[in-house]
């Protein structure tokens, strides 16, 4: 990272934003799920324990190198004479609302078909042990986990941004939201909890989104479930985990007996 990029105080602010949406959401979700709802019955941990003080200290402290990569990516596409050659646009008026709204929606689809087939580059035996394995060290996540990466994974995580920025037109305030968006689905994805109704998952909707307790399988088993936000690609490519459907039904099933262990 240049001396030009840590001198900058959009830099600064950047990274600021980056890591207070993290810390905000990431807090939200553990004060209420991992203090006050920690032996309540109204939500069942998909996995009966709990992770170690240990490990949310290694997920907080690989979010935080994240969160200078994020910043530094952002800062580079949208700060520096390489917007220029981007697609980035400033002014809505120029395409427009409903475009902004459309180029959203259009950036989380893209964003699933992106992560899903670069999720599955980096469990290729050769690649897995250098970049991926710091985020599997979490086989019992919790939402400290959501940026816990190793930076070269964090690199990758952060080439929609630049994908995105090449590809087609697109205004800061829609990587924002979409930003956000993701924020927020990632840090349920790794919750250890699930917030879906019970028969969710085999629902006419519900079959094809991504849930907490299909991300935390993949935490668990390391292999299947490697979609994002939906499970087109795990379904249309058969890397779906077979016990999925039966372990969403006991972490939503307030009677059934616990055996995720």
């Amino acid at each position: 990272m240049s001396l030009y990029l840590l001198g900058s105080k959009s830099f600064w602010t950047i990274l600021t934003v980056v890591f207070l949406r993290y810390l905000v959401l990431a807090s939200i979700a553990f004060f209420v799920f991992y203090i006050v709802l920690r032996h309540s019955d109204t939500f069942r941990k998909i996995q009966s324990r709990f992770p170690a003080n240990r490990d949310y200290l290694r997920e907080i402290g690989y979010s935080v190198l994240t969160s200078f990569i994020f910043a530094g990516v952002g800062f580079a596409i949208f700060l520096t004479p390489i917007s220029a050659y981007t697609q980035v646009y400033f002014s809505i008026s120029e395409y427009g609302w409903p475009y902004l709204v459309f180029s959203i929606v259009l950036i989380i689809f893209l964003h699933d078909t992106y992560f899903y087939w670069m999720h599955r580059f980096i469990h290729a035996k050769a690649v897995y042990r250098i970049v991926h394995r710091v985020h599997h060290l979490s086989t019992n996540p919790s939402p400290w986990a959501a940026m816990a990466f190793h930076p070269l994974e964090a690199v990758l995580e952060a080439g929609i941004i630049v994908l995105v920025a090449f590809l087609f037109p697109v205004h800061p305030l829609a990587i924002g939201i979409f930003l956000l968006f993701m924020m927020i689905y990632n840090v349920y994805g790794h919750l250890g909890y699930e917030l879906y109704p019970r028969k969710f998952a085999t629902g006419k909707i519900g079959r094809w989104i991504n849930t907490s307790v299909n991300h935390n399988m993949h935490h668990q088993y390391f292999t299947g479930n490697y979609g994002l936000y939906f499970l087109f690609w795990d379904r249309w490519m058969g890397t779906l985990h077979p016990d999925y459907e039966p372990r969403f039904d006991q972490a939503t099933s307030k009677n059934a007996p616990q055996t995720i262990k």
